[in-house]
């Protein structure tokens, strides 16, 4: 029975407990007895609260959003009475007394916390690894990273220990590990998930977002997530549709933009190969697909600016208090945001302005644009990030997610889902980039390329530790 309850996706999952066939309590313990067979090979969920999350889920309301259901929270996000670190050594004893909103929210609305996914120190790069809890491997070759820095979450669905997952997402964190365990992340318009408290509540850069298995998990994750919050500033009203409809209803998008690199990055050639084996598929669909260059240059340079800004924002305290306890690409990033001038960040403000504009404008003529979410497959874990890429230089830890990064800069919906594998069985993603607030047609879209690409049978797997 246990071995049937975590491989069923989270929408059967939630409609069977809504029914009263199998109850929280139940999926507790097949989500612990899989955890204990499973996340010694990957080091997805280092912190387990399993007697937080039966006696939760002994109160649950059945009728609620989730009813039940358990889930993952990334470690960057405060749960009550739960260990949470930030992956940092500076907070590896803290516990918190009282829940993110986003947390609450979810629990009010149903979910079960379960356990803390491991992410890298605050959340800074794409390959999840720290001081507290170690690396972080990929189910598909554990050999492998998982990528990051939702990296722990993404690992922990692909190998069925949770049905649903949070992610948080600034330059790729929650795009490119959902690429690189073949799994569905959503990287919403700002303001769709509020979270808070937040020092910086005016950002649009970081966001929150769902990760499932499939399209339609990760729309029925966001529905729970969304809607209104009187203390956050940009929070938006909830759908006038629930989300999870959108992923019920595919719609095929009859015009699609297709960029192998944004016209900004070097793209390994097996992420092309099979990306463009992906779009061919969709050409043969019926679908029109344009190979566009969206004239966005400025972009990998624009988001270096405004993300040491908020590197000195939100870190600024920590860096004179606690430097020597910080791992060196931080160091870099809030030393980059010290030398930074007004008219630098006046530049990066106007650039990050005709970047949104021009993606834009591509989103005017077709249904969506479609790009890699990352310029390489999964690497070796121990690589921290990439030196180079297709023969071109890389010198710092976030150069290699120019693909990514440039996308958060126009404050579209992502779904960052999977779209084919390499010659050696590596999954491959593609971001599915729709028009500012449009999550519902962009969601029905990515469950109709879900379709023809054929990906989501391959989770959950087992990892493979063979090869």
């Amino acid at each position: 029975m246990a071995d049937a309850l975590w491989r069923m996706s989270a929408v059967e999952a939630v409609g069977r407990l809504r029914a009263g066939e199998v109850s929280p309590l139940e999926l507790v313990d097949a989500a612990l007895e899989r955890i204990e067979q499973v996340d010694g090979m990957l080091n997805a969920l280092p912190t387990v609260a399993a007697e937080r999350a039966r006696e939760a889920a002994r109160h649950v309301d059945p009728g609620s959003p989730l009813a039940g259901l358990p889930i993952a929270v990334k470690d960057l996000n405060d749960v009550a009475g739960v260990r949470t670190t930030y992956g940092s050594p500076i907070y590896a004893d803290h516990v918190p007394d009282a829940s993110e909103s986003m947390v609450a929210r979810l629990e009010q609305r149903g979910a079960v916390v379960l356990a803390k996914s491991n992410t890298p120190e605050f959340g800074a790069g794409g390959n999840t690894f720290n001081e507290v809890f170690g690396e972080t491997r990929n189910p598909w070759d554990t050999r492998l990273t998982c990528g990051g820095s939702s990296g722990g979450s993404a690992a922990a669905l692909a190998a069925g220990e949770v049905w649903l997952a949070t992610g948080s997402d600034l330059g790729g964190s929650l795009r490119t590990p959902a690429g690189f365990c073949g799994v569905v992340g959503i990287r919403p318009t700002p303001g769709r998930v509020p979270n808070g408290p937040d020092p910086l509540p005016f950002d649009t850069l970081g966001v929150e977002g769902p990760m499932g298995r499939s399209v339609a998990d990760a729309a029925l994750m966001l529905d729970a997530m969304a809607g209104p919050e009187a203390s956050e500033p940009l929070s938006l009203a909830a759908p006038a549709r629930p989300f999870l409809e959108a992923a019920a209803a595919p719609s095929l998008p009859s015009r699609v933009a297709y960029s192998p690199d944004l016209g900004i990055t070097p793209v390994d050639p097996d992420v092309r190969e099979a990306c463009e084996r992906a779009v061919e598929r969709l050409e043969a669909a019926g679908v029109s697909v344009e190979r566009v260059d969206p004239g966005i240059g400025d972009a990998p340079e624009a988001f270096q600016v405004l993300r040491g800004l908020g590197f000195v924002a939100g870190m600024e305290e920590l860096y004179d208090t606690e430097r020597d306890r910080l791992k060196p690409d931080i160091l870099w990033n809030i030393e980059l945001g010290l030398r930074l001038t007004p008219q630098r960040i006046a530049w990066a403000e106007r650039a990050r302005g005709a970047v949104a504009g021009a993606v834009a404008a591509v989103l005017e003529t077709h249904d969506v644009l479609l790009c890699p979410t990352s310029c390489v497959t999964p690497f070796d874990v121990s690589t921290r990030w990439p030196r180079e890429v297709d023969g071109v230089p890389l010198d710092n830890y976030v150069e290699w997610l120019r693909i990514t990064s440039a996308i958060t800069l126009t404050a579209c919906p992502v779904v960052a889902m999977p779209c084919a594998l390499t010659a050696t069985g590596r999954p491959v993603g593609m971001q599915v980039v729709g028009p500012f607030r449009g999550e519902w047609d962009t969601i029905a879209a990515a469950a109709a390329l879900e379709q023809v690409w054929g990906m989501a049978e391959q989770v959950p797997r087992t990892p493979d530790v063979a090869r």
